[in-house]
């Protein structure tokens, strides 16, 4: 039973037991309408209870790396610092 069978349930009885004055004589519609509504709570808790247990995530540790990073290279020549310069030109005219 879902939410909607639960609430379905809760609603129809909630009719039977306030709305309905009807006298059977050997049922007794109030009664029957408690039940109902009952049995529609318990059916919602169970439904709300198992769509709670279902979602709940898993945090797992965090899996350590020991990565070697390598560092960057930096060209000197003489004791300065060079920087390599690259053009790129499109044939053509210039523009």
């Amino acid at each position: 039973m879902g939410i909607g069978g639960s609430i379905f349930l809760i609603a129809l009885g909630a009719i039977f037991a306030f709305a309905i004055d009807a006298n059977l004589g050997w049922l007794n519609i109030s009664v029957v309408g408690w039940v109902l509504m009952l049995a529609g709570v318990a059916g919602l808790l169970t439904t709300l209870y198992f769509w709670n247990t279902r979602r709940r995530t898993v945090v797992a540790a965090p899996v350590r790396e020991d990565r070697v990073v390598r560092e960057q290279v930096v060209p000197v020549q003489d004791d300065r610092v060079v920087q390599e310069y690259r053009e790129v030109r499109r044939p053509g005219p210039p523009v």
